[in-house]
């Protein structure tokens, strides 16, 4: 896939968010980057999936995800620049275009299409190649001498080198990818505006603020230890009141049936309205090994969004299939899977239980009937030992890890991974 790229005087915009006020585009690199086809796409694509069954205002995009945390790392290169940490300016703008990019990959409604359209490949995987088709793309941005990138050729090769923590300041990685970076950062203070749920609201702008590097390793400074100790809290409460919320797992899984059902019937032969996109992916057994650059399967996948799905499943309650339409309907008019918390998992007296009622009651087979309900287990920890620590620096330049350095936070409530385990079920 190659464009052709129209340059304009000018390119430095400004972007009217409803969580940070203006933010600023940069460099015409950066608003380049924001014009290409696989960025603007996830304008079309919901930040929290399905949560809005829950929280009907959680409709955000990835794409406003994603300009702002490009706006955090501004904030946050600017003060380490502030207490003398050395930044080129093609370094800053390469981590602004790697965080910019770093969700570019996610398919319609999050993780859904990776458990049920596509086998053995994720988003991330798929965020590094398409990375990669655009950093071919915008090729003549260097050509033409607009943006000197030190030792690299190609306009993102230092942005997905520091997105793949293959850059030797592992600081700007961290700033990507760690425990307390600006993507978390940004999709706290996101969804806790949008979803209504004010116990996710992080103080950014005070941990930006608190920001130094230490032996190419970002540390938060002593003052900064009760925002931090707020940002984990704030996370935890957040993944179990909005990401993890019985009803929003409940839509999630109920989303997966129908699609699950779909690529059933596509293996079969039966003929479903669907989008082009979607038709490739579910009546074309789709692996890893099909997504290379410039493949069919990546410029289907670029194309693919919500909205191929909605349509699809409005249109499958008017399907042959009697599941798929009662499925396809339940999902549209919001009569969810029913969830309870299970102490153990089902036993199969119970699973064979479950499966004679629904096959009797819907009038199905009893393969069919296992369509209607499914065990599931939500679990999320807080923070984890193995990850790049969340470092306190103290005043005599010393460095703790945050879960020895907190009076308040436990160790062990910290990295403990709480689980539940759910029943949902079709609801007769």
């Amino acid at each position: 896939m190659t464009i052709d790229i129209l340059y304009v005087a000018n390119k430095r915009k400004i972007i009217n968010d409803p969580v940070f006020g203006f933010l600023t585009i940069p460099n015409e690199l950066v608003y380049d980057v924001l014009q290409h086809p696989y960025v603007q796409r996830l304008g079309r694509i919901r930040q929290l999936g399905l949560s809005n069954f829950v929280y009907p205002g959680a409709m955000h995009s990835r794409f406003l995800h994603s300009i702002g945390a490009m706006h955090l790392m501004q904030e946050g290169l600017a003060t380490l620049k502030s207490k003398g940490v050395e930044l080129s300016e093609s370094e800053a703008i390469a981590a602004q275009i790697a965080i910019l990019l770093h969700d570019i990959g996610h398919g319609p409604f999050s993780h859904v299409l990776e458990h049920t359209l596509v086998d053995g490949i994720t988003h991330e995987e798929i965020s590094l190649l398409m990375m990669e088709q655009i950093n071919r793309d915008l090729q003549s941005s260097v050509t033409e001498g607009r943006l000197q990138l030190d030792d690299y050729h190609g306009p993102l090769d230092l942005a997905i080198a520091i997105f793949k923590n293959q850059y030797p300041r592992h600081f700007l990685h961290q700033l990507i990818s760690s425990q307390l970076d600006v993507d978390r950062m940004d999709y706290l203070c996101r969804d806790s505006f949008f979803s209504g749920v004010q116990e996710g609201r992080v103080a950014s702008e005070r941990l930006l603020k608190m920001l130094n590097v230490v032996d190419d390793k970002l540390v938060v400074e002593l003052k900064g230890i009760y925002s931090v100790e707020k940002f984990l809290v704030a996370r935890r409460l957040m993944y179990w009141q909005v990401y993890l919320h019985k009803t929003s797992v409940a839509a999630e899984q109920l989303l997966i049936k129908v699609l699950t059902r779909a690529k059933e019937l596509a293996e079969q032969g039966v003929e479903l309205f669907c989008s082009p996109a979607l038709h490739y992916f579910l009546y074309n057994k789709i692996t890893a090994a099909d997504f290379t650059l410039g493949s069919e399967a990546m410029r289907q996948y670029a194309l693919l969004d919500d909205s191929d799905v909605l349509s699809a499943i409005k249109a499958w309650m008017d399907c042959s299939d009697r599941l798929l339409r009662l499925l396809s309907a339940a999902f549209t008019n919001r009569s969810l899977f029913r969830g309870r918390l299970l102490t153990e998992p089902l036993s199969d007296v119970e699973k064979k239980a479950l499966r004679s009622y629904y096959a009797q009651t819907l009038g199905i087979t009893l393969h069919e009937a296992e369509y209607c309900f499914v065990e599931h287990v939500s679990t999320s920890n807080t923070y984890s030992e193995k990850d790049d620590s969340i470092d306190i620096l103290y005043n005599d330049g010393t460095v703790r890890d945050i879960a020895s350095a907190s009076e308040i936070l436990d160790l062990k409530a910290l990295t403990r991974k709480p689980k539940k385990l759910y029943l949902f079920q079709y609801r007769i």
